[in-house]
């Protein structure tokens, strides 16, 4: 069963059975068919935030001051990142790694939602270059599209639907056909290999970042562990 397909009332019901030991998290994994990291995510949420948890439908936003907060709670050993993720309310642990990844990067953290810059949501024409240079900068930098589409002048919506395209279709899906753009098949193999090229290079560097990063989390967790 996906995640996303179980609703908030089961969701709670099975927080609750397990909860009051009715349910073992190992029973409730193989009824859904979800992870123990989800579970425990669920069992986090409404610890920290009640009966009323999984009823947010709209993106949770984060201050700049909680974020620091908690990364710095985190660095400092004042707990483990699940605990930490529920005392400042934190929905995923993932979110909470992102931020010490970006901390340790001695990248500024912003205000959540919009990475604390204005999103465009008139978009402009862009050329095919243009599209690779974008997706190039959004993959290296976290899949950030609120940033992205502040640096390069287009629409959120833009950044993401780019990204999203190449990382279906590859480069050719980067083309626009409409009016008098090239065909794809008129791209030579040079260009698309170029374009790719610069994309790839993206991509490995923001790979061997995460695995570096991965490294020092679990160093710090067996040392605080």
């Amino acid at each position: 069963m996906s995640i996303n397909k179980i609703n908030p009332a089961e969701k709670l019901q099975t927080v609750h059975l397990i909860l009051e030991g009715k349910e073992t998290q190992r029973h409730a994994r193989a009824r859904l068919g979800v992870s123990l990291d989800a579970l425990q995510q669920w069992i986090r949420i409404y610890k920290s935030e009640g009966e009323g948890a999984f009823l947010v439908t709209r993106y949770k936003q984060y201050s700049k001051e909680l974020k620091e907060q908690a990364v710095m709670d985190y660095l400092s050993g004042r707990g483990s990142l699940q605990e930490i993720c529920q005392r400042y309310g934190i929905r995923a642990k993932s979110k909470l790694q992102n931020w010490i990844k970006k901390y340790n990067g001695h990248e500024e953290l912003k205000a959540s939602g919009t990475g604390g810059t204005a999103i465009m949501t008139k978009g402009r024409k862009t050329t095919f270059n243009e599209r690779v240079e974008i997706v190039q900068y959004c993959i290296a930098h976290d899949h950030n599209y609120a940033e992205t589409a502040a640096k390069f002048g287009v629409s959120y919506q833009q950044a993401r639907s780019y990204t999203v395209k190449y990382e279906a279709g590859g480069v050719d899906a980067l083309q626009d056909r409409r009016g008098r753009s090239k065909p794809v098949e008129e791209m030579s193999e040079l260009e698309r290999l170029r374009a790719e090229n610069k994309i790839l290079r993206a991509e490995k560097e923001r790979a061997e970042m995460e695995v570096s990063f991965l490294k020092k989390l679990d160093e710090l967790e067996r040392r605080w562990g």
